[in-house]
C-alpha cells in the first residue's frame, strides 16, 4: 500500500502487456469449442467435433510423425554440437572467436525464410532435393543459438574449482568432464534440448520452403490446411499446442529452474 503512484502506474503497464499478448490464445483457445463450421467468436454453442477432427485428420497426423522425427533429430544434433561450441567458447581464447560467435548466433536475427530458401537453394544446386536430411539441418541452424545459450549460462554458473580438485586428485580430463561437468550442466543441457525441440516441432517459415509432401511438419500441415478450410479445426489445434507447449515448460520449470539457466533469476 506504500508504493509510489509510478510503481503502480509500471505494474498496470506490464499487466495490460500481458494481457494484450494473451489475450489472443485465450480467444483461440474458446474458439476452438465452436460447433458451428464457420470459425465464429463467441461461439453460440460449445461442441469438442473439431477437437476429434484436428486428432484425426490425415495430414495433421502425417505432419505430427514428421515433426516429431525432425524433432528428436535436430533437438539432439543441436544439443551435441552447440554443447561442444558452448564450452569452446567459454573455456578457451583462439583467433577469431567472436567471428564465430557471431556466425553460431545469426539465425537469431536471420529471418527464417531466408534461411529456409538458402538451404532450399543449396539442396537443389547439390542434388538433394526437400530430404528430411534438409528439414533437420535447416532445423538446427535455427535452433542452435538456443542450446549454445542454454549450455553458456551453465558453464557461467559451474564453479570450475570442482574440477581443479578431480584433476588434482589425479583423475585425467575425460574423467572430470564425464564425472563433474556433465552432471553440474545437466539443467541447462536439458533446458537446451527442451527449447530446441519446442522451437523444432514449431518451426515454420524455414519448413515451408525445404519440405515436400512427404516431409512436410506439422505447421506446414496446418498451413495447407487454412488454405482450403475456414472451420474451426485449426483453432482446436492450436489449443492443443498451447497446453501442451505450457505444461512443458511449467514442468522444466519446476524441475530444473528455467530462470537460473537463462540467469533472469536474480535469487541465485
Amino acid at each position: 500500500m506504500n508504493r509510489s503512484p509510478l510503481d503502480w502506474a509500471l505494474r498496470l503497464a506490464v499487466v495490460a502487456v500481458v494481457a494484450f499478448l494473451v489475450l489472443p490464445a485465450v480467444v483461440v483457445v474458446i474458439a476452438g469449442f465452436n460447433d458451428r463450421a464457420i470459425l465464429t467468436f463467441p461461439p453460440q454453442a460449445f461442441s469438442l467435433k473439431w477437437f476429434e477432427r484436428a486428432l484425426t485428420y490425415d495430414d495433421f497426423r502425417h505432419g505430427f510423425r514428421n515433426g516429431l522425427i525432425v524433432m528428436l533429430w535436430a533437438s539432439s544434433i543441436a544439443l551435441t554440437v552447440g554443447a561442444a561450441f558452448a564450452y569452446a567458447l567459454h573455456r578457451y581464447d583462439f583467433a577469431l572467436k567472436h567471428v564465430l560467435e557471431s556466425v553460431l548466433m545469426s539465425s537469431l536475427i536471420i529471418p527464417h525464410f531466408t534461411i529456409g530458401l538458402g538451404l532450399l537453394m543449396l539442396a537443389s544446386q547439390m542434388g538433394f532435393g526437400r530430404t528430411f536430411a534438409v528439414v533437420v539441418f535447416c532445423h538446427v541452424v535455427i535452433v542452435l543459438p538456443f542450446v549454445i545459450r542454454s549450455v553458456y549460462i551453465s558453464l557461467q554458473n559451474l564453479d570450475q574449482r570442482l574440477e581443479l580438485a578431480a584433476a588434482s586428485l589425479g583423475a585425467p580430463p575425460w574423467k572430470v568432464l564425464v564425472t563433474i561437468v556433465l552432471p553440474l550442466l545437466a539443467p541447462g543441457l536439458i533446458s537446451g534440448w527442451l527449447f530446441a525441440a519446442i522451437l523444432s516441432f514449431n518451426e515454420f517459415t524455414g519448413s515451408l520452403f525445404v519440405t515436400s509432401q512427404a516431409t512436410q511438419t506439422l505447421p506446414v500441415a496446418m498451413y495447407n490446411y487454412v488454405r482450403e478450410y475456414a472451420d474451426p479445426t485449426l483453432a482446436a489445434l492450436s489449443a492443443i499446442y498451447i497446453v501442451i507447449t505450457a505444461t512443458l515448460l511449467t514442468v522444466a520449470n519446476f524441475y530444473l529452474g528455467l530462470g537460473k539457466v537463462l540467469n533472469v533469476d536474480h535469487a541465485h
